[in-house]
């Protein structure tokens, strides 16, 4: 059974060719992905024209005009805070098993937020007019509402965009010079100018280091408050379901859940794919499904506390909107998600499920539905019984609708795939040094075992049998 997080025997000559040939020769699973991602995007591009040819009609349904998009908004945006988050915390703790996976979980919050940056675009209607919304001197005398928590979202979400692209970047440079070093081409032009001309000498690892940690700083609180910012679109409003103060800390720990098990998808598809079985090993995968089943576990908590927090207050229509959601016409909806996001998670509590490949796959894909369902069950039934008869009534998307959202996860997955066809997938320089910090433990260990058997001490001048030169 393999309990170590990677093959300590693993020479580093190896480690940059299985990650080069990964980029140039993966499995046909691969190029399936790709199809389907690409058919995926038509589809979604053939609703987009109908929707714009023929009117905004055909994807929305009087009264509920934007329920399924923002929903969806949401949830991308939610699967953008593992990768960088996760990825910063566990750079700045120090945590080596992050290093062979943290490269495509960052790659992954990249995506997801030009993912959930078409949303905005695609509900607006008028996709022409988009310009109207920025902040720049005109005649028509148009501002922003600086006030305005849809403003906050779309300065927050920019932000986190260029940080989490940045810091994708920085943590490749010293990766780009060795494929630079190794590519013929296109590729060695384009690794060439990406490499910024890194050599690798000390005092630019010094300066690598400190950037690196200090981007890592910085991303942290903006993550928090990104989800926060988009939780408070809601929280401010009076509306029933929306005004809530657990919001934010509810935001961000869905969030995570959904990023964590995005990331569990990923892993297993990649190590399929690119034969990355020495580097994205179980015990990786175990140390995430943790990970997974201790925020599913936070995320239950805060429903818990928001269901009893409005079942034993004075407001009827947030208590007649809890019973609804229980019983009501969104309610197989909202049984599906606490079972796929509450009671599922579960299964990653198991040892011998953790360490089944294809079921963690299947789990790992049930609980983002189960996230995007809560997104679903945040935005509907609020709109659906809210504070206005008008909009009293069960809203069900149009195909159109449908087709775009579906759309928008083919547009992930083939950025995602392009990407790691162009670009290393997994963090050379960071595998190595874990591979060699690995080795030095093991060879210090192996040095006290033999003096402390033959009773010299390691100053002694005695050598030890077996490390010379090691």
């Amino acid at each position: 059974m393999q309990t170590k997080d990677i093959n300590e025997d693993i020479k580093w000559a190896q480690i940059n060719k299985d990650v080069l040939r990964s980029m140039e020769n993966p499995r046909m699973g691969y190029w399936i992905a790709v199809a389907m991602c690409v058919a995926m995007v038509g589809v979604a591009l053939t609703a987009e024209i109908l929707q714009y040819t023929t009117g905004m009609g055909n994807a929305k349904n009087w009264p509920h005009m934007w329920n399924l998009y923002i929903a969806t908004f949401i949830f991308w945006i939610g699967m953008s805070h593992s990768g960088t988050l996760l990825s910063a915390i566990l750079h700045i703790i120090r945590s080596d098993w992050r290093k062979p996976i943290y490269r495509f979980a960052e790659a992954m919050t990249t995506f997801s937020l030009m993912t959930a940056g078409l949303f905005p675009v695609i509900h607006v209607g008028r996709l022409w007019n988009i310009y109207w919304t920025l902040p720049y001197v005109s005649d028509r005398g148009i501002w922003p509402n600086f006030r305005s928590p849809l403003i906050w979202d779309a300065f927050a979400v920019f932000t986190y965009l260029t940080s989490s692209a940045l810091f994708l970047f920085i943590g490749m440079i010293p990766d780009l010079a060795i494929c630079r070093d190794n590519a013929k081409g296109w590729r060695k032009k384009l690794y060439t100018a990406l490499s910024l001309g890194w050599r690798g000498d000390d005092r630019q690892w010094r300066n690598f280091r400190k950037t690196y940690l200090l981007m890592a700083c910085f991303l942290i609180p903006l993550a928090v408050s990104v989800h926060s910012i988009v939780s408070s679109d809601f929280a401010m409003s009076i509306m029933p379901g929306w005004h809530v103060t657990t919001f934010p800390p509810y935001f961000v720990a869905g969030a995570l859940y959904s990023g964590c098990a995005a990331i569990i998808t990923l892993f297993i598809c990649l190590r399929y794919f690119f034969r990355f079985e020495e580097y994205m090993t179980i015990p990786i995968l175990e140390k995430t499904c943790k990970l997974t089943f201790a925020i599913a576990m936070v995320w239950t908590y805060l429903n818990l506390i928001e269901f009893a927090s409005v079942w034993y207050g004075h407001n009827a229509a947030e208590k007649e909107l809890l019973i609804a959601k229980f019983t009501g016409p969104y309610s197989p909806f909202f049984w599906a998600m606490l079972f796929f996001g509450s009671v599922l998670p579960f299964t990653l509590a198991f040892e011998k499920l953790r360490r089944h490949i294809p079921t963690m796959f299947v789990v790992s894909l049930l609980l983002n539905v189960g996230m995007w369902l809560e997104r679903w069950m945040i935005v509907s039934p609020t709109l659906s019984m809210g504070y206005h008869p008008i909009a009293f009534d069960v809203m069900w998307p149009t195909m159109v609708s449908w087709a775009i959202v579906f759309g928008s996860f083919g547009w992930f997955g083939l950025l995602f795939l392009v990407f790691v066809k162009i670009f290393p997938s997994i963090s050379m320089y960071e595998v190595k040094e874990m591979v060699y910090h690995r080795r030095r433990v093991a060879r210090d260990e192996q040095a006290h075992v033999f003096h402390r058997r033959t009773g010299d001490h390691p100053s002694s001048g005695t050598a030890t049998p077996g490390l010379e030169g090691a």
